[in-house]
């Protein structure tokens, strides 16, 4: 049995954030239905890079979903989408505050005909405050945060991955598994009020704790370059090698196997800021000296903490993710074999697989239409209306 069977969920998201979100709730059993847009439906499908017909990280991010079209602007297609959420346990949407309680589809809405639904709001600026209302994207919700201000060491860097969108598919699972749980207890839903800056914030805390103290906008450990034991170096073939000899254990060892033994009473020296230049240029020098892979095959079997910096191409071939069992494939009838991450998530005992491919547009819609109780002529009616 699945962690999740038998949970029900309505998915109003739209693009990565919230595609995240349901993704991992439907790794772990969910029965997720992907509501869309007649015609053109998400417009994450469309968007760049396109396998053959469609975006392929829409194809990874909606596997173990089904899709139903519905227009929610129309008053059947409102009564349609009540009419499901009689029968779902969790309504999930990331628009803009207050866009669901303009079409009269609000949570108070909503939990008059379903008592035990938990209804989670995922936004970027959270349901109310003073930015409530303003657009935003990634990098704007991480300089809110302050974690962009104290990212490099000459100027702000922007993270390689848009972080405020995953983590919030990540605490937007976590918030609604929480719910769930809350619901054997009391037997009634609620609403969850999701914001990515609010995630930010949380995940800002160890440059927000050395503040409180210290009144510095770095942490104590300076991770961002700045300390010759965390760092990147270039190797002689021009590639990089990634070191995080935080602890003295794993700096002598580093010492010992490039054989510069006079470097470990220099193990201070990482933290004592008219040393650290003198630090990284003899790590630099050592580096230089080999490829990246001779340094990597070197380590192998040391107890020290030293990475090759890895292109995507790479990634995707390394042992490690074969061995976890990390890159699957899955078959689309258009798209053909696809690859997908799989769930991170490793269970002793619960089952968790990807059991379909990503959707098509509204491939489900006279299915969950049956589901409810409409016929053959209700659909027609439907769709030469453009409700569905």
């Amino acid at each position: 049995m699945e962690a999740l069977e038998g949970i029900k969920i309505l998915d109003l998201g739209r693009l990565l954030p919230f595609e995240y979100t349901t993704v991992i709730l439907g790794d772990l059993g969910a029965d997720v239905l992907k509501i869309e847009e007649p015609k053109h439906g998400d417009y994450m499908r469309e968007m760049p890079p396109i396998n053959k017909k469609e975006n392929i990280i829409f194809q990874m991010l909606n596997r173990n979903k089904k899709s139903m079209t519905l227009d929610l602007k129309k008053d059947k297609g409102k009564e349609i989408f009540l009419q499901l959420v009689k029968e779902y346990d969790v309504v999930f949407e990331g628009f803009r505050p207050k866009v669901m309680e303009k079409l009269g589809l609000g949570y108070e809405r909503l939990k008059e005909i379903n008592t035990k639904l938990i209804y989670c709001a995922a936004t970027g600026y959270g349901q109310y405050g003073s930015y409530s209302q303003k657009p935003g994207h990634d990098i704007n919700y991480i300089s809110i945060a302050g974690i962009l201000g104290t990212t490099g060491l000459d100027k702000p860097v922007i993270p390689g991955i848009p972080i405020a969108d995953m983590t919030i598919g990540v605490y937007s699972a976590l918030s609604i598994l929480a719910a769930i749980i809350a619901r054997e207890k009391s037997g009634e839903g609620q609403y969850i009020d999701i914001s990515m800056t609010d995630c930010m914030l949380s995940f800002n805390i160890v440059n927000i704790a050395n503040y409180l103290v210290e009144n510095k906008d770095a942490p104590i450990l300076d991770l961002r370059g700045g300390l010759p034991n965390y760092n990147v170096y270039e190797t002689r073939d021009g590639k990089y090698i990634s070191m995080g000899n935080l602890e003295y254990k794993f700096w002598k060892n580093f010492c010992d196997t490039v054989g510069r033994k006079d470097l470990i009473e220099e193990y201070e020296s990482n933290l004592i800021d008219e040393k650290k230049e003198y630090l990284k240029n003899e790590i630099q020098k050592i580096f230089k000296e080999k490829n990246r892979d001779e340094w990597i095959k070197l380590f192998e079997g040391v107890d020290t903490c030293i990475t090759p910096v890895y292109s995507i191409e790479e990634t995707l071939e390394d042992r490690l993710f074969k061995e976890r069992e990390m890159i699957t494939e899955v078959y689309h009838p258009i798209e053909g074999k696809v690859k997908q991450i799989a769930s991170p998530i490793k269970f002793s005992k619960t089952k968790q697989k990807i059991k379909s491919y990503s959707p098509m547009l509204g491939e489900h819609t006279d299915l969950m239409l049956k589901s409810i109780g409409y016929d053959e002529k209700d659909i027609k009616y439907f769709r030469e209306n453009n409700i569905v």
